[in-house]
């Protein structure tokens, strides 16, 4: 998601697709009548960047939008969060300005999102953690000390106002409604929809959309990635589970890498856009104005259909991706790796028992959501399972594995808390085998099968969890180059530590 910023046309495109005139906007028009009659409450925020070899200075796209002459110039009352809380980079701050001023401007919401579901669900999940604090500053009409950010407070200032009876409703709801079911419909009576990307591993989080907005409608509007924009969503009141979006030729020149019934892309031809088939899997290629060519994004898709001569795809997954909380993308490679920096830690400091098979997901139960990892251990002995009294130590592996992650999983973790502590579940002996034996009753080879290194399906997990003997998380933060720590990411680490 590193993308180096240049003032490049694959920016301006991704700019001008983003203005209120935009053909997502226009599509939605369509659909949802009165969205020009109100403000969107959107969840944005900005990731500090880093510097290339050569001196340039790179950081994500979206913080190259947000950071941007064009965003900052977009008509006033477009948004409720001022550009100066999206700005800030202490996620604490940043966050605790834009709900605030989400709430202050309750009446005015239309619409409600963030870039991605899992950005979404961590605003709701601080609004129901901060709410006496967040009645207290609006009771009063003056911000808490918490938020130090002159410019930030600067922008708050110019909205919040004392309004009592504003602070009572937000302390009803946030002391009498015990699971935050329909809260978003509650506090922004007249939003209209969700607007947050719910494909691919967003999916997993629609259920506790559905849960806290008492079922709005979730609109997925574009398909788009760092190196250009790709589709746009022409049915955008569609179940999420069926978004397809139609790919728009103008953004760049698109082709497709087949790939086989194994999930593997083949050598074979590039397909062009108009010869994909429908049903068959491909892997996006691009070739943009701002100079990549036949670049792989790593995304893979399916043909749906056809809009007119143009190909309509749905996302799928990630190429080589094993887990994903939100832009983090951990492969096999990574994760294999990291296992077997904390199995060495565990032969060192408990007396060889080491790992004998694991696997993952990811559990989007709490907010922030985090990575869960399954070991079945076995002693040098031959003793699977002996074992290990010192929760310290499985502790320190969970944290090991952390700090063998890649750069982003730790900046997620670091700068933002978007992802939380790395939890290690350990289970009794012999659970792998009943893993494998239950595959092979539901249809697989027993002489190709192999343990997954991640699982999804809701009976398999439900066969791990039942076999759970211990479960231990990351007692700290892993080491982040920059060395900042919000106050939100500390706050998150001490509630899970009490866990």
């Amino acid at each position: 998601m590193i993308d180096v910023y240049l003032k490049s046309s694959t920016l301006w495109v991704f700019l001008q697709l983003f203005h209120s005139l935009s053909p997502s906007r226009s599509v939605c028009t369509l659909y949802v009548a009165g969205l020009d009659e109100g403000s969107g409450l959107y969840f944005h925020f900005v990731k500090s960047g880093t510097t290339t070899p050569g001196g340039l200075p790179a950081q994500t796209v979206l913080t190259s939008l947000f950071k941007s002459y064009f965003f900052q110039k977009l008509p006033p009352g477009a948004f409720t969060s001022p550009v100066a809380a999206i700005l800030c980079e202490d996620a604490f701050q940043s966050m605790y300005a834009q709900v605030l001023c989400g709430l202050c401007q309750r009446r005015r919401v239309v619409r409600v999102g963030a870039v991605f579901a899992s950005g979404l669900l961590r605003a709701i999940h601080f609004l129901r953690h901060n709410w006496e604090q967040l009645a207290a500053d609006i009771d009063s009409g003056t911000l808490t000390d918490r938020v130090c950010d002159p410019s930030v407070r600067e922008a708050v200032a110019g909205v919040l106002r004392p309004d009592p009876e504003l602070a009572r409703f937000i302390r009803y709801e946030g002391s009498s409604n015990g699971d935050g079911a329909g809260i978003i419909a509650r506090i922004w009576p007249n939003a209209k929809y969700l607007d947050t990307i719910v494909t691919g591993s967003m999916a997993q989080y629609v259920p506790t959309l559905n849960h806290y907005s008492g079922g709005l409608p979730i609109i997925s509007m574009m398909y788009a990635s760092s190196e250009c924009n790709i589709g746009i969503n022409l049915r955008p009141m569609c179940d999420p589970s069926e978004v397809s979006y139609t790919i728009m030729p103008n953004m760049a020149y698109v082709e497709f890498l087949p790939v086989d019934a194994e999930g593997t892309a083949t050598a074979s031809k590039l397909v062009e856009l108009a010869n994909v088939e429908v049903g068959r899997e491909y892997e996006l290629v691009v070739t943009t104005y701002a100079g990549l060519c036949r670049y792989r994004v790593g995304d893979v898709l399916r043909v749906t259909g056809f809009h007119n001569a143009a190909p309509q795809v749905r996302f799928v997954r990630r190429s080589n991706v094993v887990l994903s909380i939100e832009s983090d993308k951990t492969d096999e490679a990574d994760l294999q790796r990291a296992v077997e920096r904390a199995a060495a830690l565990l032969r060192q400091l408990h007396g060889g028992v080491t790992v004998l098979d694991f696997t993952s997901r990811t559990c989007t139960e709490t907010i922030p959501g985090h990575y869960v990892i399954y070991w079945e251990l076995l002693a040098v002995d031959g003793h699977e399972n002996k074992s290990v009294d010192d929760g310290d130590v499985l502790e320190r592996c969970c944290l090991e594995m952390e700090e063998a992650m890649n750069s982003v999983y730790r900046q997620s973790r670091v700068a933002d808390g978007s992802i939380g502590p790395l939890e290690i579940r350990i289970v009794r002996p012999g659970t792998f085998e009943e893993l494998a034996d239950y595959a092979v009753s539901h249809g697989a080879s027993i002489g190709q099968y192999k343990v997954p290194r991640r699982v999804t399906a809701p009976p398999v997990i439900q066969l791990l969890d039942s076999r759970v003997v211990s479960s231990h998380f990351s007692p700290d933060l892993p080491h982040w180059g920059r060395g900042h720590v919000s106050q939100l990411v500390r706050d998150r680490h001490l509630l899970s530590k009490r866990r």
